[in-house]
């Protein structure tokens, strides 16, 4: 059968209306999830991200941050530059605010911010990204292998800003100068932030998702208790793309799956989901009593999310647009975000056959890079 991209299948499905919102305190009972602590896989040490829970990175994960409109190899176009960006989260957590690529539009000129004049910018990300992404999937296979375990494989796109976080060696003038070399950008730590304006938000529902013909999968309040099994990154790309609003994020990761718990630890984790209070005046929308929030040395709640989420999706895509209000029980910080992510569920089940054909991976990355840049950025 040939390959149809996303915004061109057809389904025989009506989109199905939004659930009737139910009891919160039933909610809290059905939707309440926590993970079990621990975990085998090391936390990368050299990891690029300023977390504020545990990132846990595969211990032959590969992270990379490229532009799309370079004037050269090596440099920026002169109308490109890093400017500081005010976000209280990360000022209160680091002491100074990130950095951001800010590009002057009316400074820019065609002759400076080209590109590659053969290539659309998808193809140009694909070719930077297709050999990296088979090869960590093939790892990401061969542990799952080895291991013997049951892991839940994902291809996510995430749409936001990166930030740059300044180091000893390298002063703020530097990067603030007016020819930014790549590789001083490459010695900078960096972070996503996902978050987007509400605007974005629903522009995304009402205006994309009919659009590229994604039907309505369903919607969810979820109650998430944060403990220390977390989904492990295998590859992570940073693309900074210079003539759009947004940066892209692409990102192949793995969720470990509990099949089985011992009646020990179902006892420990009911413990601490019926300690938990539900109080829309505090952030995360969960509080415990003092001393209830751990059970003994085996768990301990390490934060809350309360996420109203909905999701569209079609044969090869995923859509998720989600409002999350997260606090962080460890840095004693929250925050209230709006996120939209894209998972590309039909380059995994491709990537998962016995026989991958890469042709096809191929093309079908390419189309969805041309779905994202033509609706995401």
């Amino acid at each position: 059968m040939a390959y149809l991209p996303p915004h061109k299948r057809h389904s025989t499905d009506a989109e199905r209306p939004s659930p009737k919102p139910e009891s919160l305190a039933p909610q809290f009972h059905k939707k309440l999830s926590i993970g079990a602590s621990g975990s085998n896989v090391e936390r990368r040490k050299n990891k690029q991200s300023f977390p504020t829970w545990k990132i846990v990175y595969a211990n032959n994960a590969i992270s990379r941050w490229f532009a799309v409109g370079l004037a050269d190899d090596t440099h920026f176009a002169s109308s490109t530059r890093l400017e500081p960006i005010s976000l209280k989260s990360f000022e209160h957590k680091l002491g100074e605010p990130p950095l951001t690529l800010v590009l002057d539009s009316h400074l820019t000129e065609n002759k400076e911010v080209k590109g590659d004049v053969r290539k659309s910018p998808w193809e140009s990300v694909t070719e930077d990204v297709k050999e990296d992404l088979l090869s960590s999937f093939q790892n990401l296979r061969k542990a799952m292998e080895c291991q013997e375990l049951e892991v839940k494989p994902a291809l996510v796109a995430r749409f936001g800003k990166i930030l740059f976080h300044g180091s000893p060696s390298v002063s703020l003038e530097t990067v603030r100068s007016s020819s930014v070399a790549v590789t001083t950008l490459r010695q900078l730590k960096r972070s996503f932030y996902t978050t987007v304006p509400l605007s974005y938000m629903k522009n995304i529902t009402n205006e994309v998702v009919p659009n590229i013909r994604l039907n309505f999968e369903e919607e969810k309040e979820l109650y998430n208790v944060k403990s220390e099994l977390n989904q492990v990154r295998h590859l992570v790309f940073d693309i900074s793309c210079l003539d759009r609003e947004l940066d892209l994020r692409l990102m192949l990761c793995a969720k470990r799956i509990l099949t089985t718990l011992t009646d020990d630890e179902k006892s420990s984790i009911s413990s601490l989901i019926d300690s938990a209070v539900l109080d829309p005046d505090v952030k995360g929308g969960l509080r415990w009593p003092l001393g209830k929030a751990s059970c003994g040395d085996r768990y301990t709640v390490v934060g809350v999310w309360h996420t109203n989420s909905k999701t569209f999706r079609n044969a090869s895509t995923r859509l998720k647009v989600r409002h999350a209000d997260r606090f962080d029980f460890r840095t004693s910080s929250g925050e209230v975000t709006g996120e939209v992510s894209l998972k590309m569920t039909g380059i995994v089940s491709q990537l998962q056959e016995q026989n991958i054909q890469i042709d096809q991976v191929t093309e079908m990355l390419k189309d969805n890079l041309k779905l994202i840049w033509d609706y995401f950025l």
